[in-house]
C-alpha cells in the first residue's frame, strides 16, 4: 500500500504532465493565402495609344428646347440664345459629343496614383457644363454655382456613395469624391428637373470624353491586349478588342445606330 506521500508525488506528476500538454502549440500545414504580386509600373519609353473617333450611324433626334420659365434668372440668360437637351449632340458628318471611351479590361492590377488636380462641374444658365465628367476614383469633383439661384446636386450612383447637396448663389464650392469605378453616375437638381449631367469613374487613367467632332485618344498604354468600350446616355456601349505591341499606334472607330423613332 503506498502512502499517502508517495500518492502525492504521483498526482502532481501527472498535473504537471497535464499543464505541459495543454501549454503546447499544435503545428498546422495550413498555409497564409498567396499574395498577388503588384504589376511593374509603366515603362513610358514602351508606351502606346488608341486613337479614333465615334459616330452615329443615322438621323439624330433633334434637340428639344428647354423650358426654364419656372427660373426667370435662367430663362433671362437664354432669351436671345434657348437652351437644348444635351442628349445627343451631333458635329459635322455624324460625329457624336459626350461619349465616354475608356478601357473595360487590360489594365490588369496596376494601381494608379489619383490625381489631386479637381475635375470642375460647374452649374450655369442653369446647365451642368459639361454634360459628361470623366475622373479616376478619389480624383476630388468641385462644383460650382455660377447661377444667382439655389441649386441642389444630387449624384445617384449604384456602386458609390449617394449624396444630396443644396448650394445657394456665391456659397463654397462643393468638393467631393468617388472611391469607386462606375460608368456612368446620373446627376440631377431636384430643384429644376431638366437639368441632368452624368459622371464617369474610373480606377485608372485611360479614359476620356469626345468634343463635338467625336474623337479620342487613351495615351500611354502598356503593350498588351485591350478591351475598349464607349458608352453613350442614350445608345449604350459598343466595344472593340486591341491588342498593342510596344510602342504601337492604332486607331479605331466606334459607330452607334441611331435608334428608329428619333
Amino acid at each position: 500500500m503506498r502512502s499517502p506521500y508517495s500518492l502525492y508525488l504521483v498526482m502532481a506528476a501527472a498535473l504537471a504532465f497535464s499543464l505541459l500538454s495543454c501549454g503546447k502549440k499544435e503545428e498546422t500545414t495550413e498555409k497564409a493565402p498567396a499574395v498577388t504580386p503588384a504589376a511593374a509600373p509603366v515603362d513610358l519609353a514602351t508606351v502606346g495609344s488608341v486613337s479614333g473617333t465615334v459616330k452615329l450611324d443615322g438621323p439624330a433626334p433633334k434637340p428639344k428646347k428647354i423650358n426654364m420659365a419656372a427660373e426667370p434668372s435662367c430663362a433671362a440668360i437664354h432669351a436671345s440664345s434657348p437652351a437644348f437637351d444635351e442628349e445627343v449632340v451631333e458635329g459635322e458628318g455624324g460625329t457624336l459629343a459626350n461619349v465616354v471611351v475608356y478601357v473595360k479590361e487590360g489594365a490588369g492590377n496596376r494601381a494608379f496614383e489619383p490625381p489631386k488636380t479637381p475635375v470642375t462641374l460647374d452649374q450655369k444658365g442653369c446647365t451642368y457644363i459639361p454634360h459628361v465628367v470623366a475622373l479616376q476614383a478619389s480624383q476630388p469633383l468641385d462644383v460650382i454655382n455660377s447661377d444667382k439661384t439655389t441649386h441642389n446636386i444630387h449624384p445617384v450612383p449604384k456602386n458609390n456613395r449617394e449624396w444630396n447637396k443644396s448650394q445657394p448663389p456665391g456659397a463654397p464650392n462643393i468638393e467631393e469624391v468617388f472611391g469607386r469605378e462606375e460608368v456612368a453616375i446620373p446627376v440631377k437638381c431636384n430643384v429644376h428637373p431638366w437639368m441632368k449631367s452624368y459622371i464617369a469613374v474610373f480606377k485608372h487613367p485611360y479614359f476620356q470624353v469626345t468634343k463635338t467632332n467625336g474623337s479620342f485618344e487613351l495615351k500611354n498604354l502598356p503593350a498588351g491586349t485591350y478591351t475598349i468600350e464607349a458608352w453613350h446616355e442614350k445608345y449604350g456601349t459598343t466595344s472593340q478588342t486591341v491588342t498593342l505591341a510596344a510602342k504601337e499606334s492604332k486607331t479605331v472607330s466606334f459607330v452607334f445606330k441611331a435608334a428608329s423613332g428619333d
